[in-house]
């Protein structure tokens, strides 16, 4: 048995589609259909129910999938602590990012490659709840991104900096010289919200339950540039974290009167595994960074 004809397997489980899942691992469907047939003969048993419709897991299969993808994952985790180990960095850093914390990130990245240009970085922008399950899939090696609501006992959460929801407008928005505001005082404006499952979605409906259906909402969107570029452009408000305007021209962020309206930038890992070095040194330098350390909270400093 060898680990490419289980690597070869674990993607043609995940995509019941030989011809997609040849694709994926550019080879031929011709090769990777020979290699799981040389697996299935090595084992003994079908894996896959074939026909010229539709493939499917057997019993055989869906018992071996998830033994395969940790055997994978324990045959890169070996891999990886070898490398480091010789203090070669080099391979792939993925990293996991919330669209609104991604406006932190540029400095940190331009940094990283110039200091390990060995390390090539694959960044993945989800909504929070897509990034915490990618983690613990390991298919990211950290998220950064703000503190859920409700912590998950797989995963460690460390607070990268102090933020908070603000009230987000253009700078020439009559509203754009107030040092704060209350939800009354944005009833007459248009706004544009940001979608549901964002960060800043689940963060405004948990601290004002109800608001959102009394607002004059006209826009809801999850793509984070776009939506600042409408209320640079109009007079439509929104409400973001203070950190998406790092760098951001021509807004505002204005606090929101009310308690507990905090949104802590966050690096999540998974607990008591492995931790590439490389990534290490990416949070050492992201955690050195303008925009971090501007908001710093105190475990960094």
């Amino acid at each position: 048995m060898e680990l490419r004809q289980l690597k070869y397997f674990v993607k043609t489980a995940e995509t019941l589609n030989f011809s997609e899942a040849a694709r994926a691992l550019f080879v031929t469907q011709s090769t990777l259909s020979q290699q799981v047939r040389s697996l299935e003969q090595e084992l003994g048993v079908e894996l896959f129910q074939r026909d010229s419709h539709s493939v499917a897991l057997t019993e055989s299969g869906e018992h071996l999938l998830p033994v395969a993808k940790r055997t994978l994952q324990d045959a890169e985790l070996c891999f990886t602590q070898i490398s480091d180990l010789r203090q070669m960095l080099s391979g792939v850093l993925n990293i996991g990012i919330s669209y609104t914390f991604a406006p932190v990130l540029k400095e940190a990245v331009m940094e990283f490659t110039k200091q390990y240009p060995g390390v090539r970085l694959n960044v993945i922008c989800r909504t929070m709840g897509e990034l915490l399950d990618l983690l613990k899939r390991r298919e990211v090696d950290f998220v950064l991104c703000f503190k859920p609501n409700i912590l998950d006992d797989e995963i460690e959460s460390h607070i990268l900096f102090d933020n908070q929801l603000s009230v987000i407008v253009s700078s020439n928005h009559p509203l754009a010289d107030r040092k704060s505001l209350a939800i009354s005082d944005i009833m007459p404006y248009r706004i544009v919200m940001p979608a549901r499952e964002t960060q800043a979605r689940n963060a405004f409906e948990l601290y004002f339950p109800g608001v959102t259906d009394k607002l004059n909402v006209v826009v809801e969107i999850n793509e984070v540039n776009v939506l600042l570029d409408l209320v640079r452009s109009t007079q439509m408000v929104t409400f973001l974290s203070e950190a998406t305007l790092y760098q951001k021209g021509g807004l505002v962020a204005i606090p929101i009167e009310a308690p507990n309206t905090q949104m802590e930038g966050c690096v999540h890992t998974l607990k008591k595994v492995y931790r590439k070095r490389a990534a290490d040194e990416f949070i050492r330098i992201l955690s050195t960074t303008n925009a971090v350390q501007e908001r710093a909270n105190g475990w960094l400093k």
